[in-house]
């Protein structure tokens, strides 16, 4: 049910069970989680089942959702990722998270746009939202590399953010 999809470094597929030690570990991190969700705030080990459950849950309600991102190379779990739409979102968004020992290295950019490419050709929709705390430079500079454009500011969960817009590029010979 859930698509893998694979880029030049990474495998961008379903969560497993064996995920739980390092995505418990990426999101027991502060400084990992000082920008994802509305409280920025770290997760227990039963919460980050609950968030590989849920991101699991959307793909079988939604046909889209979050994917574990590993190294093709040796298999490391390195993140999560992909279009994601909890209740009471106004939009589907395009979001991430990256071990910090992954930052730098492009592959929020990598698997960040394989994931857009995805969502235009197989939900058929010509547009996704990504909601970026103020401050998160780091994840202003990938929407902007990914071609999104900031539209200003909104709240979410109460929480004021910066909203990107991600739109397909319709070619004039297409």
């Amino acid at each position: 049910m859930v698509p893998t999809l694979e880029t030049a470094r990474l495998r961008l597929r379903a969560f497993r069970e064996s995920d739980l030690d390092a995505f418990a570990a990426m999101q027991a991190d502060a400084e990992v989680m000082r920008h994802i969700g509305p409280a920025g705030a770290t997760r227990t080990r039963a919460e980050s089942w609950t968030g590989m459950a849920v991101a699991m849950g959307q793909w079988v309600l939604k046909g889209f959702g979050m994917w574990a991102w590993e190294e093709r190379a040796s298999g490391r779990f390195v993140g999560r990722g992909g279009i994601l739409e909890p209740y009471g979102w106004p939009m589907p968004e395009l979001g991430y998270g990256l071990v910090r020992d992954a930052w730098g290295q492009g592959y929020a950019q990598e698997a960040c746009r394989a994931a857009l490419e995805w969502g235009y050709r197989e939900l058929g929709r010509p547009e996704f939202a990504s909601f970026i705390k103020p401050g998160n430079e780091p994840s202003r500079r990938t929407a902007g590399k990914l071609g999104a454009v900031f539209e200003g500011m909104t709240e979410l969960m109460g929480t004021p953010c910066e909203l990107w817009m991600h739109r397909r590029l319709r070619s004039a010979l297409a």
